[in-house]
């Protein structure tokens, strides 16, 4: 008996070792490979720089500066200027392709120009490298003078979806021997009561005095019923889970857009235009831009 007890015992040591020992593993893969991450990285931040000076100089300003290019999320990049400016899109599209061609893993990039005020896209375009899939338009309006910053996403190449993948490869491995580990500690069964319903459950969730139906598509408000798309829905849906919270506009692309293979800032744009005029109907409800983060839904406690 007492044998028994120590061989097992001795086996969950062993496994548990075994997981440290390839978490640790994990770790220091992922920090051998940070050294020249940060050296892409540094060079990238480099490339943008340059084209924030180059963008400066076509609007005729040779003295103002390019403010420090700041990380907004993973692979995207903001340029910020100290001063307003005026760009022409089709030398824009053409200076940032010129620059970035000497970056090896930014074959792939989104670009959006966005108002400083209201975080609204001025101007927007993709590119790929697949060219018969860039996405670039409107290349001959002048924009006017004004205050910009220019976001730039790249979609992850190279060094970075190596290690990507090499860590997650080693997951399954990880779940597999936890899974052996799991069973061989089974603790007993506990009754659970049934969760009750709620408006995640069911769909419905009341904001203010409307009553979002998610299921349906629709809000209903004094008795009147207001239909709602399928895209304004899963807006919608987002800001009510987290009412009062600030929701990065980065988030809303990547949740709405993304799985499409096009992220366009202007139809974000779009229908938070629309979803504001449709919750009109209740005063105390209104989604309002929280400059240079997102924005937020927020409903006034009575």
């Amino acid at each position: 008996m007492h044998l028994s007890r120590n061989l097992i015992s001795g086996k969950r040591k062993y496994l548990l070792g075994l997981i440290l020992l390839l978490f640790i593993s994990g770790i220091c893969v992922a920090f051998s490979m940070e050294g020249g991450d940060d050296f892409d990285i540094s060079r990238r931040e480099v490339l943008l720089r340059r084209i924030g000076h180059e963008l400066l100089l076509q609007s005729g300003d040779s003295t103002s500066r390019v403010l420090p290019v700041e990380k907004i999320a993973e692979n995207e990049y903001q340029i910020r200027f100290e001063k307003e400016l005026t760009f022409q899109p089709a030398l824009l599209v053409n200076t940032t392709g010129r620059l970035l061609a000497k970056d090896p893993f930014a074959s792939d990039y989104v670009v959006n120009v966005l108002n400083c005020d209201n975080s609204s896209v001025a101007y927007g375009y993709a590119i790929s490298k697949d060219k018969k899939d860039d996405i670039v338009t409107c290349k001959g309006r002048v924009q006017p003078r004004a205050c910009y910053r220019i976001n730039i996403k790249f979609k992850p190449a190279g060094i970075y979806t190596a290690k990507n993948r090499y860590l997650l490869g080693s997951l399954p491995f990880l779940a597999f021997v936890g899974f052996i580990f799991l069973r061989s500690v089974k603790p007993k069964p506990r009754r659970t009561l049934p969760l009750p319903e709620d408006g995640q459950h069911t769909g419905m969730i009341t904001l203010g005095s409307v009553l979002f139906d998610a299921k349906d598509r629709k809000l209903v408000a004094n008795g009147k019923t207001i239909d709602l798309t399928g895209t304004e829905t899963r807006v919608l849906r987002i800001f009510a889970l987290s009412p009062n919270e600030i929701i990065e506009r980065s988030r809303l692309q990547k949740e709405i857009w993304e799985d499409e293979g096009v992220i366009v800032g202007r139809s974000l744009d779009m229908f938070i235009s629309k979803l504001r005029k449709k919750l009109e109907v209740d005063p105390d409800i209104k989604i309002v831009v929280i400059r240079s983060k997102g924005y937020k839904l927020e409903i006034k406690a009575h």
